[in-house]
C-alpha cells in the first residue's frame, strides 16, 4: 500500500515537473518587419528580436522576418488579426486606407523637429492611448513606437526652400505625404522604394522621398541625385511595433512590462546609432566634392510646416478617428510650443 501510495507520488510530482519544465520553454512568436533584409533598420531589429529572450528570462522569443516573407507589406495587419503572424515592426501608415487616422498619425509630416518630439508625445501626449485605439479593434496591440529618424529629402535639384518645389517630379509614398508634397506644388508620384534610383537615374523622377541620409547614401542615390537636403525637413515616420491583441492579453504582466520595456530601449539605440552614421555618411558626401548638402533655414521648414497643417485638417474631416488625432496632436503641438 505504501509503495503505491508513493508510486502514485512520484508520478505526481512528475507531471507537476513536466508542466513546470513546459511552462518554462520559451513561446516563440513570429514577427514580420516593413524591412528587407540586409536594411540598416532591419540588422537593428533583428538585435531587438534575439534580445527578447534574455529580456523575459527566457518566457518568450521573437522570430523575426523581412519584408514579404509571409504576406505584402500592407496586409501584415489582417495577417496578425487573423494569426498567420504573431507580430510586425511597420510603418503605420501602410493602413491608412483602412481608416485615414492612421496615416495622420504615423506621419503627420512637417510635425516633428527630433525623435524625442515624437516619442514624449505617444508616452506623455496620449499617442499611445490612441495606437491602442486605433490597432485594437482589428485585433491587433500596439507595445511601442520607434523611427529611423528624420528621413533626408533626396534631390536632382538645388532645393533652397518651399518654392523650389513647385513642378518637382518626385517619389514619395500615397496618403499625407503625397498630399503634403501636392499641396506645395510639387509632383508627387507612387514608386516603390526598390524603384527610385533608377527612377532617379532615368530621369523620371527628380527628388524622392526614401529614407534616412546614410541608407540614401549607402544605396547609391547622392551618385544619381546629388543635392539633398539634411537634415529632413518633412517626414519621420512612426514605426509601430505591436502584436495579436489575445495573445498580448495572455501574457504575464512580467513579459508585458518586459516587452514595453525593450522596445523604448531600441527606439533609443535605433535613433542613435542611424544618427551617427548620417552625421558620418553626410561628412563623406561633402568630402568626396560631388554632393551639395543643403540645410532648410528655420523660416522655410515654417512655411512648409503651415502647408503641411492645412493638409492634417483635410485628413481630420475623413473619420471620427481622424479627428481625434487631429484634435489630440496639435493641442499637444499648441501646448508645448510646437505649433501656433
Amino acid at each position: 500500500m505504501l509503495k503505491s501510495i508513493v508510486k502514485m507520488g512520484l508520478s505526481t510530482l512528475a507531471v507537476i515537473a513536466f508542466a513546470a519544465g513546459a511552462q518554462a520553454q520559451e513561446m516563440t512568436l513570429k514577427f514580420q518587419s516593413s524591412d528587407p533584409a540586409g536594411n540598416p533598420n532591419f540588422v537593428l531589429q533583428q538585435g531587438w528580436a534575439a534580445g527578447i529572450a534574455e529580456k523575459t528570462g527566457g518566457k518568450l522569443a521573437i522570430e523575426l522576418l523581412p519584408v514579404e516573407s509571409i504576406v505584402a507589406h500592407n496586409e501584415t495587419q489582417d495577417a496578425i488579426a487573423a494569426g498567420i503572424l504573431d507580430g510586425h515592426i511597420t510603418d503605420t501608415s501602410y493602413f491608412a486606407g483602412k481608416d485615414p487616422a492612421f496615416g495622420l498619425i504615423a506621419n503627420p509630416v512637417g510635425a516633428w523637429s527630433s525623435p524625442d518630439e515624437m516619442f514624449t508625445f505617444m508616452s506623455k501626449g496620449g499617442g499611445n492611448e490612441l495606437m491602442n485605439e486605433l490597432l485594437e479593434p482589428y485585433g491587433l496591440h500596439f507595445i511601442g513606437a520607434t523611427t529611423p529618424g528624420l528621413e533626408a529629402f533626396v534631390s536632382k535639384k538645388l532645393l533652397n526652400g518651399v518654392d523650389d518645389l513647385k513642378g518637382l517630379k518626385m517619389r514619395a509614398p500615397e496618403g499625407l505625404v503625397q498630399q503634403v508634397f501636392a499641396a506645395a506644388g510639387a509632383a508627387p508620384v507612387n514608386l516603390p522604394g526598390s524603384e527610385v534610383f533608377t527612377s532617379l537615374d532615368k530621369g523620371v523622377i527628380d527628388a524622392a522621398d526614401y529614407s534616412v541620409f546614410s541608407t540614401n547614401q549607402a544605396q547609391g542615390l547622392h551618385d544619381v541625385a546629388p543635392n539633398p537636403v539634411y537634415p529632413g525637413f518633412h517626414s519621420m515616420p512612426l514605426v509601430e511595433i505591436s502584436m495579436n491583441k489575445e495573445k498580448w492579453d495572455a501574457l504575464s504582466d512580467d513579459v508585458k512590462t518586459a516587452l514595453e520595456e525593450s522596445v523604448a530601449e531600441f527606439a533609443q539605440l535605433q535613433v542613435s546609432t542611424l544618427a551617427a552614421k548620417d552625421l558620418e555618411a553626410v561628412e563623406a558626401a561633402k568630402a568626396s566634392g560631388k554632393v551639395t548638402v543643403t540645410d532648410w533655414s528655420a523660416d522655410e521648414r515654417a512655411k512648409f510646416r503651415t502647408i503641411a497643417t492645412g493638409e492634417w485638417a483635410k485628413v481630420a474631416e475623413r473619420s471620427d478617428n481622424a479627428r481625434k488625432v487631429y484634435d489630440t496632436l496639435t493641442a499637444y503641438l499648441k501646448e508645448n510650443g510646437l505649433m501656433k
